[in-house]
């Protein structure tokens, strides 16, 4: 297979399923993608979701409230490529909080030091973190995986993984506390100020 980028470079690909990772991001990297998009891998398949307004908006309260509990030097990294466990996923959480104590291996962070990962539901790949990505987070075993969805005005809670899936559920509207202090994380994350689209 061969891909034009820019119709004055040419790259030779491997057949599908035989690229890694790193080879898929590097061409990824060297393709025209447009600005304000996120990439990510999900089960082999490459997404690209603009970043709305609204969708930031809602990761910097989450941000902040990371800040406010744990202080200004906490592991906090958004949009970061993570490999996680499965057939091909590298994904780019919109915010994922590290253990204390997490190191860089090959360059990367690794997916057994995400404490908690967060997603903002995207229109276009909304069923993947509510699907592909909830399951891979639970077989990775992140502590806790939220998602915040401004479209229904919830967020749904995954917590307590085992076997490959997460054993507790829960589901609140904005505005209403979640309570995590039983969980790593130990704090309540206020959703009030969460904008809706």
């Amino acid at each position: 297979m061969t891909i034009s980028l820019e119709r004055t470079e040419w790259i030779e690909m491997a057949e599908p399923g035989e690229l890694t990772l790193d080879q898929l991001f590097d061409l990824l990297e060297r393709m025209p993608v447009p600005e304000g998009y996120k990439v990510e891998i999900v089960e082999g398949t490459v997404y690209m979701t603009p970043q709305r307004d609204v969708h930031w908006q809602t990761i910097r309260r989450i941000l902040w409230a990371l800040d406010d509990h744990f202080g200004r030097d906490v592991k906090v990294i958004s949009d970061v490529r993570i490999n996680f466990p499965g057939d091909a996923n590298a994904f780019c959480p919109d915010v994922a909080k590290l253990a204390d104590n997490a190191k860089k291996e090959n360059g990367r962070w690794r997916y057994q030091d995400v404490e908690f990962a967060a997603e903002v539901i995207s229109k276009g790949t909304g069923v993947n973190d509510y699907g592909p990505k909830k399951s891979v987070y639970a077989t990775a075993e992140v502590p806790v995986y939220f998602i915040a969805d401004p479209y229904t005005g919830r967020c749904r809670v995954f917590t307590h993984p085992q076997d490959g899936e997460y054993k507790r559920d829960l589901t609140l509207a904005y505005g209403e506390p979640i309570d995590l202090t039983d969980t790593v994380l130990g704090m309540t994350l206020q959703t009030e100020d969460f904008p809706r689209d």
